[in-house]
This record gives structure tokens, C-alpha cells and sequence, in this order.
């Protein structure tokens, strides 16, 4: 009796039921923050942490569609964590602003307990969606293809350079105070260095480590979430009631929303960041299992 042969048909995995309810909380969400009238008013200031839940929600049910898992149920515990060091994260960056004051915030004014706790909900979401979206972009094949076995980079005398890198970088975040209208981009490029000169002399992988293998996906694949997160943050803040204002010299022009062209370089490295900060946590995500 012949063989049959064996079934090579790729999985076919169900969209989860609450990435539907995701789907319906990003849209009503979206509605309120671009009404334009007394009733929800008191609301619009309050869509900014469920429009995010809502994204959360439905790039995890498009991982699980893809692969069958996603971040959110791989890593439950470490998933709930993210948030809390998302808050503390964008803090920071809050306060580089302080010194180069390049966003700004409109909108009715609150107390201002109430805009700490509004604002650390609101910044609880960033990293749970850049990381969840670096997992859903892993679940593409084709990129692992292309960013494995690319062009390989060897980075010579390794902790010399960590050691002349930290410094320098540390040094160049007090140039923020000193320079603002020049030194601005620092805000993204220099953490971004010191934390993974920080990891190279510990003795720890960093992003650049597996690039003397050829291998990208740590370097490319959260640079591309950082990008298309920052697309969906500009898209939803543009025409809302309380949004964000960009004064960005030099390059405050050619706008995409609110954000100008140039102004979305800035993603990359801030993708880079945000993976940096789930190593620490001892969380890879651009190693997703994929099925096309």
C-alpha cells in the first residue's frame, strides 16, 4: 500500500474573540477623541490609554492569527510588568523634553495629580505595544530571511569603545541643557548608546553583538515597530481635542499629521530602546515563532 504523503499545509490558527472586543475599543476610542462637542468632552483627555489597550489587544490577536502565539499569553507576567516600567520609561524621555521642548500638550487644564496619574496610564502602553508589535513582525518569515545571514559588522576592541561610548553619550545628554535647538535629536540616539555600552561592559549580548554573525533581526525588526507605532501614535493624536504639539527646529516641515517628515527617524532608535529595556528584563521578542 503506497505512503501517504504527509501534510505540508501551513496551520491555520482562529482570531481570538478578544481581539474583536480590541478592534471595538480602538474604534469607539477614536470616535470620542475626535468629537467635537460639550458632551464627551470630559472624555476626550481619557481616550489615549484604550485607544492603546485596543492596538494592544488586536496586534496580539493578529500574532496569535499568524503563529498561534503572541507576547500577551506567551509571557503573561512579564507582559503586566511592561507596563509598569513603560510608565517609568517614558518618564524619562519626559524629562529630556524638559530641556529641549520639542512636544507639548493642549488641552483643558486639570490638577496636576490628575495629570500624573492620567499621563502614567496613558505612557504605561508604550512598551507592551512596541514590543508586542516586534513579536508580530517576527512572525513573518520572510524577514527573518532577510535579516539573517545579511552583512556582517565586527565592532573592534568592544569594551574600549562601550567604555569611550558611555562617556561620551553621557556627556552629550548635559549638551541638551546647553544646546537645545542642536542637540535635540540626542534625546533618542544617546540613551539608546548608554544602555547598550552598559551591557557590552558588563559582559552582556547587546544588538550589535550578532551582527558580526550576520544576523539583524535584534537591529531591524524593532526599528520597524518603533516606526509603524509612531505612525499609528501621529495618526490618532492628529485632529484630536487634547493632542500633542511638535516645535522640532530645523526640520519642522513637510508634516505627516502633526509630526514633521524627518521627525520620524526618531522611531528607529526609540524601537532599539524599547527592546533594550526587555533585555534588561531578561524578555527577547524578535524571535517569534513564524508560520508564512
Amino acid at each position: 500500500m503506497p505512503k501517504l504523503p504527509e501534510n505540508t499545509t501551513t496551520p491555520h490558527f482562529t482570531y481570538p474573540w478578544w481581539g474583536w472586543l480590541g478592534l471595538a475599543l480602538l474604534g469607539v476610542s477614536w470616535v470620542l477623541a475626535l468629537a467635537n462637542n460639550d458632551a464627551p468632552e470630559g472624555l476626550q483627555r481619557y481616550t489615549f490609554t484604550p485607544l492603546w489597550l485596543g492596538y494592544i489587544l488586536v496586534i496580539n490577536a493578529l500574532s496569535i492569527k499568524r503563529s498561534g502565539s503572541c507576547l500577551m499569553l506567551k509571557r503573561p507576567k512579564m507582559f503586566l510588568l511592561l507596563f509598569l516600567v513603560s510608565s517609568a520609561f517614558w518618564w524619562f524621555f519626559e524629562y529630556l523634553n524638559h530641556f529641549v521642548h520639542n512636544w507639548y500638550y493642549l488641552g483643558p487644564p486639570i490638577t496636576p495629580f490628575a495629570r500624573v496619574l492620567t499621563a502614567s496610564l496613558a505612557f504605561s502602553t508604550v512598551l507592551p505595544a512596541v514590543l508586542s508589535t516586534v513579536y508580530w513582525i517576527a512572525t513573518f518569515k520572510q524577514l527573518h530571511h532577510a535579516y539573517t545571514g545579511y552583512w556582517t559588522f565586527r565592532v573592534p576592541y568592544p569594551r574600549r569603545l562601550a567604555l569611550l561610548a558611555l562617556i561620551t553619550s553621557t556627556l552629550s545628554l548635559f549638551a541638551l541643557g546647553a544646546w537645545p535647538d542642536s542637540s535635540y535629536p540626542l534625546v533618542w540616539v544617546s540613551p539608546l548608546i548608554v544602555l547598550v555600552s552598559l551591557q557590552a561592559l558588563t559582559g552582556q549580548k547587546t544588538i550589535f553583538s550578532v551582527l558580526q554573525n550576520g544576523d539583524w533581526r535584534p537591529f531591524c525588526l524593532p526599528a520597524m515597530a518603533g516606526l509603524q507605532c509612531g505612525f499609528f501614535w501621529e495618526l490618532w493624536n492628529y485632529g484630536c481635542m487634547t493632542p500633542w504639539k511638535y516645535n522640532i527646529p530645523f526640520v519642522d516641515r513637510f508634516h505627516l499629521f502633526e509630526m514633521p517628515l524627518l521627525g520620524y527617524a526618531g522611531y528607529l532608535p526609540f524601537g532599539l530602546e524599547c527592546t533594550l529595556i526587555a533585555s534588561f528584563l531578561g524578555l527577547r521578542v524578535h524571535t517569534s515563532p513564524s508560520t508564512q
